[in-house]
């Protein structure tokens, strides 16, 4: 995972950006004031149908690129023979398994790298279904979770496709990027590539970038809420909840995708942000330390990964994979409420609120309830972003963070089946920090 930008100096902050308005979603939500356990349900039915991923395998891919890591100086870097040898290692395995393979090139920093684009035979063309990681690591070290995990997940994903001879209706396509460490440069390069026809065929993209942290926590992507529930979904077949990722936000190859209106979606372990006592309670580990200390380091070896996450992240991918090129996940419709009147932020000030008035349902909110939020803001790290219900019951969409982009234009998922559909519900939103600017442009709630 590409390194967070610095926090922009607030004295340097620009006027407000307009950015493309792309559909969002997040994980599931629980009220503020109260989190609920997660109760152990089936898992849905496709899941038979997705084979297991055994985690020998993967780890046997994680042994070769520590490998490769070992006899080219320490790590696998863009630009360097590592990354050229691992881009090989993982091309000669589709090659052998019958994918029809590309090497794509560009350049960065003088030196050339190298995309791998590998499509499965057969499905439909006009629709895609597509999974990527980042295949290089950082210079400082070999980079087996970030990202060798996510590179072997799918690696072997695909490896299981071939040995099942899957016929799926939607056409599968596989991706390994270069120089993500520097910004996203391998994918933003292929994204740019294409047609906006070539564009407009892609109906998803799975991102997975860092899948087996040593300490690790289950994060969902919350940008397309059927995506979001599709992997939410899975993990609670295994009795473990899942949590929204925030930390990896505009820092991997979903982002090109994603600026390019392409609705993704992925999987995450966790980074250098440190797992909280509820995280630990919840999913093991150890509260206070981050979820993997070997972020970007040269201790990111083969011995920094955790077998159990790593496995259930890799049958999470295969899942999603057999899933959705069979047609899943259509994204959901209903009954919309929506406030269309601006709302200025007070700069560091009182929180605000805009109001929709809800009537005619029958009985409670749903227990998805969509919450699409149009904000144009300057700095959205300093926004605190919470719904409120008629009865007064606050969810808290998001928090403060050092997100240092503009906007906030997402849908948020909410688990509302406790109150009362009818009756009038407010976005409140509270700028944190100075020298910001912006106002609510508009929201609305999807039944």
């Amino acid at each position: 995972m590409t390194e967070r930008a610095p926090r922009r100096s607030r004295l340097r902050r620009s006027a407000l950006s307009a950015a493309a308005v792309v559909t969002l979603a997040a994980a599931l939500l629980t009220p503020a004031a109260a989190a609920s356990p997660t109760t152990p349900v089936a898992a849905p039915s496709a899941a038979a149908a997705a084979p297991d991923i055994p985690v020998a395998n993967v780890k046997a891919h994680l042994a070769q690129l520590q490998s490769i890591a070992t006899a080219n100086g320490g790590n696998r870097a863009h630009g360097r023979a590592g990354y050229k040898a691992s881009i090989d290692y993982v091309k000669a395995k589709l090659d052998a398994a019958g994918y029809t393979t590309a090497l794509k090139t560009f350049s960065y920093n003088g030196s050339t790298g190298y995309n791998l684009i590998a499509d499965w035979p057969g499905g439909d063309t006009s629709h895609v279904v597509m999974a990527g990681a980042h295949l290089d690591s950082v210079t400082g070290g070999p980079g087996i979770n970030d990202n060798g995990s996510g590179s072997a997940g799918i690696l072997e994903t695909a490896l299981a496709v071939s040995r099942a001879g899957l016929t799926p209706s939607k056409h599968l396509r596989f991706g390994w990027w270069g120089a993500e460490e520097y910004g996203m440069i391998g994918s933003k390069n292929y994204v740019n590539s294409l047609s906006s026809a070539d564009r407009s065929k892609i109906d998803t993209y799975l991102n997975f970038d860092m899948i087996g942290s040593p300490n690790p926590g289950y994060f969902t992507y919350r940008y397309d809420s059927a995506l979001d529930a599709l992997f939410r979904d899975y993990f609670a077949g295994l009795g473990i909840s899942t949590e929204q990722d925030f930390e990896g936000d505009g820092r991997s190859d979903h982002a090109p995708f994603q600026d390019a209106g392409i609705r993704v979606g992925g999987l995450f372990s966790g980074a250098d942000y440190t797992k909280t006592s509820a995280q630990a309670a919840k999913w093991g580990g150890t509260a206070g330390q981050p979820f993997d200390r070997c972020y970007h380091s040269s201790c990111d070896t083969s011995a920094n990964i955790n077998d159990t996450a790593l496995d259930r992240m890799s049958d999470a991918v295969a899942y999603a994979i057999w899933t959705l090129s069979a047609g899943g996940t259509t994204p959901p419709t209903g009954t919309v409420f929506e406030n269309t009147a601006d709302v200025q932020i007070p700069d560091n000030g009182a929180a605000v609120t805009s109001a929709v008035t809800v009537t005619g349902r029958t009985g409670n909110a749903p227990a998805a309830l969509q919450v699409g939020v149009d904000i144009k803001h300057s700095y959205r790290g300093d926004l605190v972003i919470d719904l409120v219900a008629p009865n007064g019951t606050s969810y808290r969409l998001k928090g403060s963070s050092s997100d240092s982009a503009p906007n906030v234009q997402t849908t948020y998922t909410v688990n509302a089946s406790a109150v009362a559909a009818n009756g009038t519900w407010k976005l409140k939103v509270q700028d944190v920090g100075p020298q910001d600017t912006g106002y609510i442009d508009s929201w609305k709630l999807t039944f």
